[in-house]
């Protein structure tokens, strides 16, 4: 997800992004430490973009 798209979601669907990303994030870890996914990539992806999702999510608690 590219920072554009993150920045259109009001704060409410950010968090409620966030909260389903960390979820599917910690399924698929889970998942690979019992038998590993082909593309390892995926989880590292997965994993920056739920930190731009926050890092969006507290620009925004800053600046009101």
């Amino acid at each position: 997800m590219k920072i554009s798209e993150i920045r259109e979601l009001n704060d409410a669907e950010l968090a409620e992004r966030i909260e389903t990303e960390v979820a599917n994030y910690e399924n698929k870890k889970f998942g690979h430490n019992i038998s590993p996914v082909e593309d390892n990539s995926q989880i590292k992806k997965q994993r920056r973009d739920i930190a731009r999702m926050k890092t969006v999510l507290r620009e925004r608690e800053l600046n009101k």
